[in-house]
């Protein structure tokens, strides 16, 4: 079963590359053209925009709150019913300080607000609110998969383990290019997208 979309696309295989496509060409816009300047950083409003720029060209739901419940695993996110309070109280926390930023991340992602491409967004929504605050951001590239997500999984919990990982891999290079398109690829390698690299996406499908 596929998430219903745009595209009329039925096989979850081909979505998927299709999603990859359009939403990292997306993604690219949103560093080229400035637009990330122009968002809320750190607010639930500034994910928002993220996300509904990225997904527009896929889903209906681009950047709206879901409205039902959702797991990874055995794992629950926030139910629906008190995501708007939840929300709200994140965007309020602090994030003048690395373990700040990072601690309203984890927040976020235990909110889990959208029915699909949390991650991604949040990714991006995280490097906004280091580069502004501290004049850096993570040098997605350089963290590994495996660990990343074992970090993730325990973060509610414990945070110590996220922040060191992420802390390694910080680059003052926050306005290069190049580390935005590494970083994107590297993203969506987590949720096991890599059929495309940011550098070099087709304007069109290729089979």
């Amino acid at each position: 079963m596929t998430l219903k979309n745009k595209l009329g696309i039925h096989n979850a295989v081909e979505l998927s590359r299709q999603e990859e496509r359009l939403s990292k060409q997306r993604a690219l816009e949103l560093f080229d053209e400035g637009l990330l300047d122009t968002f809320e950083i750190g607010t639930f409003a500034g994910l928002q925009a993220i996300h509904a720029h990225l997904f527009c060209d896929v889903y209906d739901f681009a950047g709206d709150v879901r409205t039902g419940n959702i797991a990874k695993g055995s794992f629950r996110f926030a139910p629906s019913l008190y995501l708007d309070a939840a929300l709200e109280s994140i965007s309020a926390m602090p994030q003048s300080t690395f373990d700040e930023i990072i601690e309203k991340y984890v927040e976020m992602n235990v909110a889990h607000p959208f029915w699909e491409g949390n991650g991604r967004s949040m990714r991006i929504w995280l490097d906004a609110m280091l580069r502004q605050e501290l004049g850096v951001v993570i040098d997605w590239s350089q963290v590994d998969k495996e660990d990343y997500l074992l970090a993730m999984e325990r973060s509610p919990v414990r945070d110590r383990e996220i922040k060191a990982l992420l802390n390694a891999a910080l680059t003052d290079k926050a306005a290069d290019r190049e580390v935005f398109m590494k970083g994107i690829d590297a993203s969506y390698r987590y949720e096991g997208l890599e059929e495309y690299e940011t550098g070099n996406l087709p304007e069109d499908d290729e089979d």
